[in-house]
């Protein structure tokens, strides 16, 4: 299995999140975990270029908010 790659990048109107199938699949487990019934809003997870993500890439935040 490859290694998890992901990269995000964007101007001020659009953001992508590009990533290999992977990435992909590691990104569908962090948001799945988010939807816990366990969690409440407030529970987020930070994502840092060179870290979780490609470098290059900007900081993504996957945060769960209870009152959207």
């Amino acid at each position: 299995m490859d290694e998890p790659r992901i990269k995000v990048y964007g101007s001020a109107t659009e953001i992508t999140v590009a990533a290999n199938a992977a990435g992909l699949r590691g990104l569908a487990e962090r948001l799945v975990s988010l939807a816990d019934p366990e969690l409440r809003g407030g529970y987020h997870e930070h994502l840092e270029s060179g870290i979780n993500l490609e470098d290059g890439s900007i900081s993504l935040i996957l945060e769960r908010d209870d009152t959207l």
